[in-house]
């Protein structure tokens, strides 16, 4: 199977951000270094609303057969109808899925095994019935062994069952946001964690950061996943987490963040507003 490079201009990228900075003329690259510093991988192309983009496709996807059992989540990516099994390592996995309600209340990251045919599976449960998008974010190894990075989605709906229990939002760790982003190339956003009593924990990292934001619009629902430039800055305040970001589109957006304080994985969803981007 042979794929050519995803080479695009820059207004026709994703709005999912990868965390690294833009040339110095503002403008994004066509891709970056990766890994060993050999393979050069496109800048995000989809935003999780569409399940083919430029020959790629999120195929045979299925969830549990019904609410508030335990089954699998299984799809298959394809690159010209022929099924993709190699990839290169982005946060220290081949993929990343994520399974979000339509109201997005209900959000799941998961790290699924592909077999040797190149369908993904990975155990998941879902609180209630109703439509689910399973979003698919992966770095595609090309004939030349560099990468084609694709977020593509699909939506499923989920039969009624038994409700599951959801966990509430977290009751120990809550995060906001000190600084919202703006649409645009060159967005910053600033999120502050701290405990319930407003005192500034330790992070520790989780797939190799200090901390993952998954994003959806809220009547769009196109995705944004982006990871904090460096460690954590302390203060009596709180712990803050800087993040640079390419969001397309303004508007309001419904975030998970996902931090590790002591060894437990926490996951907060955050509301923030997306500002137009300066005149």
């Amino acid at each position: 199977m042979r794929r050519s490079r995803l080479v695009l201009p820059a207004a026709a990228l994703a709005l999912v951000a990868s965390g690294c900075s833009a040339d110095g003329d503002g403008t994004a690259p066509a891709g970056h270094s990766h890994g060993d510093g050999q393979a050069i991988v496109s800048l995000p192309v989809g935003d999780g609303t569409e399940s083919e983009r430029v020959g790629y496709a999120l195929e045979d996807v299925s969830l549990p057969a019904r609410a508030g059992a335990t089954g699998d989540v299984a799809f298959r990516v394809t690159y010209q109808g022929e099924p993709v099994t190699h990839y290169i390592e982005e946060l220290t996995r081949d993929l990343h899925l994520y399974v979000v309600s339509e109201d997005l209340t209900t959000f799941r990251h998961l790290h699924p095994a592909m077999a040797d045919d190149g369908t993904w599976t990975a155990p998941v449960q879902l609180p209630a019935s109703g439509d689910y998008r399973v979003v698919a974010e992966f770095v595609a190894r090309d004939s030349g062994g560099n990468g084609d990075h694709l977020v593509l989605g699909r939506s499923v709906e989920v039969p009624g069952g038994a409700a599951a229990y959801d966990a509430p939002a977290d009751p120990v760790i809550e995060v906001d946001a000190t600084q919202a982003p703006v649409a645009g190339s060159n967005g910053r956003m600033e999120l502050r964690v701290r405990d319930t009593d407003g005192e500034p924990v330790r992070l520790g990292t989780y797939l190799g950061a200090f901390g993952h934001v998954t994003g959806f619009h809220e009547e769009t629902g196109s995705m944004v996943h982006v990871h904090p430039l460096d460690a954590p800055s302390v203060t009596e305040d709180g712990s803050t987490l800087t993040f640079h970001t390419e969001i397309e589109q303004p508007g309001d957006y419904r975030l998970f963040v996902q931090v590790r304080v002591d060894g437990y994985l926490h996951t907060v969803p955050v509301e923030v507003t997306v500002g137009s981007a300066p005149a």
